[in-house]
């Protein structure tokens, strides 16, 4: 593949960090350390899980670390930081909220991974209509405790004093993520037979809505800063922008019905956060004296 066939999406990755990093540099040391983190996390679970596994290999990007794509690592991050912020805003247990991340992340993964093998991005070796069109089930598995396992350590390590845990959550996260990253690894690849991966990625994300959706969360969206939507968002639009640009979307009318379903979804579970920029968007100068006018008739 040509390297520059992946430059935009390098450079939406470095888009999305800006973003992040712009809100982390606002909000202190460790939101900084926290991104770079999840970042310097996303490449290191990615070369062990491939010398792990050796289960798919990546194409040629312009920015690579060994045979790892930099862009990766930097879709990890911004997925791992802005989902964290999602859910911290959320009124729900604070145990629950790396659930709520993994389920975030996922949503982004349905749509994106099966279009992502089609443009040559990377390629599981299976072909394209192995499993979920080309996709292990397990790559669903992965992604759920990619996200879940540093959530979680970071939120446990955050808990210390806050001196402490400054430096240590972010920084603590990363080998305790990489470990239980490879450990779910090892479980379904070890102790779950094959024809069982559907039946227990399905099982994973039931449970889990039915947990969140037990506790009937509610987005608090003051002071919640706008890349939590388009991040997200940003993924999907992408996918959905190249995939009909490429027509590779249209190569299954599921997988196109897939793409619109979870963007959808996406845009439903940020619409309070739509709303509430909307109802905070400066009228115009037009509006304004409209306003002042019909006040002083009044």
């Amino acid at each position: 593949m040509n390297t520059t066939q992946f430059l935009p999406f390098e450079l939406l990755m470095i888009v999305l960090v800006s973003l992040c990093l712009r809100h982390a540099w606002k909000e202190g040391t460790q939101n900084v350390l926290r991104l770079f983190a999840g970042i310097f996390f996303g490449v290191m679970l990615e070369w062990a899980t491939i010398k792990q596994l050796d289960n798919y290999e990546y194409g040629t990007f312009f920015l690579m670390i060994d045979n790892i794509p930099l862009g990766i690592g930097m879709g990890w991050g911004v997925i791992l930081y802005s989902a964290m912020l999602f859910s911290d805003h959320c009124q729900i247990k604070e145990w629950a909220r790396p659930v709520l991340d993994g389920l975030v992340a996922l949503n982004i993964d349905l749509a994106m991974d099966a279009i992502a093998i089609r443009l040559g991005m990377w390629d599981w070796g299976d072909g394209l209509s192995y499993e979920y069109f080309g996709v292990p089930f397990e790559n669903f598995w992965s992604w759920f405790w990619v996200i879940f396992s540093f959530s979680a350590a970071f939120r446990i390590l955050n808990r210390l004093p806050e001196k402490i845990s400054r430096y240590l959550a972010p920084l603590g996260s990363i080998p305790i993520g990489v470990f239980g990253v490879l450990a779910s690894n090892r479980i379904i690849s070890s102790y779950i037979p094959s024809d069982y991966d559907y039946l227990a990625i399905s099982l994973l994300i039931v449970c889990s809505l039915g947990l969140i959706l037990s506790q009937k969360p509610k987005l608090k969206t003051a002071q919640m800063d706008s890349l939590v939507m388009w991040v997200p968002l940003g993924f999907h639009l992408y996918f959905i922008i190249v995939g009909i640009i490429t027509r590779v979307i249209f190569t299954s009318w599921i997988i196109a019905l897939i793409s619109a379903a979870m963007f959808s979804a996406s845009l439903y579970l940020h619409f309070p956060l739509v709303q509430s920029l909307w109802k905070k968007a400066p009228v115009s100068e037009r509006d304004h004296d409209q306003a002042n006018i019909h006040t002083l008739r009044n």
